[in-house]
């Protein structure tokens, strides 16, 4: 039997809205990080994807079958699962990777994880997921982008960027693991507080609403949510008023979230920012907690590899666990 994406049976984590087309009725998310799990009965699972609009080369995806490893596939119309029991089974499967250029942000899709459903010969019930919850604010580091950039087959590297990224090992991914935390991540290349990035991507303040154009965010505000905007600004006169645009906006959507602004790891604005964060709680009589990273990793390569993410992720995890 077919069970469509909206069945209770599927949970969804991450910027997800409905996608469709004169053919498909998806549920589609455009920032990598984001994941669904699903519960089934029987031997046999077959995921739907919608890929009307998709191009060369295909986001990629880890899949994982009751809690088990993970494997890499590339995202396509379907997608087999065979297991050696006709019994209750658990997927997850998690967004890893896309073309940073792929239009991403205004219809139609092409870089994206669009869920049509699944075969199964039965639905079955998911456990609850009550953890709290964190959510991070970024562009291309957020994002995962060449955290394994030797991983290269083109001379021309965005054909690659699949294999090449992966959200799951950012310090933002790796944090939230640390700590027990459910994780909502938008990070997305290029994109800065001052600046619209890569795949048609608007500027933060402007995408931060938004799943991807004409989509609203509907999740509840999360426990904890982690800014880390300002590698894409330097040089631009404008960061501290946007910055503090940022700020405001998310305050004003998420009254209650505990907001935390992370500095940029290459060390750019490092005597401008903490100025920031303290002109803003005294104007707006808030409480940002300002976490400088200085130091943490060196700031070259800009994109830090899977080590570099470690590193960050343990200094933000014990900078963290005192505000849980």
């Amino acid at each position: 039997m077919f069970i469509k994406y909206d069945d209770q049976s599927i949970r969804y984590t991450g910027r997800f809205g409905q996608f469709r087309t004169w053919h498909n009725d998806a549920i589609a998310a455009t920032a990598c990080g984001a994941y669904f799990e699903l519960a089934f009965g029987g031997r046999d699972c077959v995921l739907n994807f919608c890929t009307e609009f998709s191009t060369e080369t295909f986001g990629h995806i880890w899949l994982s079958v009751d809690g088990g490893a993970r494997v890499e596939a590339t995202i396509s119309r379907f997608v087999r699962i065979h297991t050696d029991s006709d019994s209750r089974h658990t997927v997850k499967v998690i967004y890893k990777s896309s073309v940073e250029q792929q239009h991403r942000w205004h219809q139609p899709l092409v870089g994206k994880l669009a869920f049509l459903g699944y075969e199964a010969d039965r639905a079955e019930t998911l456990e609850p997921d009550n953890r709290r919850t964190i959510e991070f604010v970024g562009d291309s580091i957020t994002e995962g982008v060449l955290i394994d950039a030797d991983r290269r087959q083109h001379t021309d590297d965005q054909y690659d960027r699949p294999w090449q990224d992966d959200a799951t090992g950012t310090y933002a991914f790796l944090t939230a693991e640390a700590l027990g935390l459910r994780p909502y991540i938008m990070g997305y290349g290029a994109v800065g507080t001052t600046k619209s990035g890569c795949g048609g991507v608007p500027k933060a303040a402007l995408a931060y609403p938004y799943n991807f154009e004409g989509s609203p965010v509907t999740y509840p505000s999360c426990d904890i949510i982690v800014v880390n905007h300002g590698a894409n600004d330097r040089g631009n006169p404008s960061y501290a008023d946007e910055y503090t645009a940022l700020l405001k906006l998310i305050r004003e959507r998420n009254p209650r979230s505990t907001l935390v602004s992370l500095s940029p790891f290459c060390g750019c604005f490092d005597e401008l920012l903490p100025n920031v964060i303290e002109s803003y709680n005294e104007k707006y009589r808030d409480n940002v907690v300002y976490i400088s990273s200085h130091g943490w990793i060196p700031a070259e390569p800009l994109h830090p590899l899977y080590d570099g993410h470690r590193i960050v992720a343990e200094q933000l995890t014990k900078q963290l666990s005192r505000l849980i």
